[in-house]
């Protein structure tokens, strides 16, 4: 549950990071966002 959550405001923090940067949303930005949240549950749920 805490990797999701996790992984979820990670995610968050990135696209509000994009949106303010390039001035909206890309494909690429959507595709940063699966990675880096697929990668952060990954690294939570191996530490716990």
């Amino acid at each position: 549950m805490l990797a999701v959550v996790l992984a979820a405001v990670v995610a968050e923090l990135l696209l509000r990071h994009c949106v303010r940067r390039f001035g909206g949303i890309t494909g690429d930005v959507f595709g940063g966002l699966a990675e880096t949240a697929a990668t952060t549950a990954l690294v939570v749920m191996s530490l716990g």
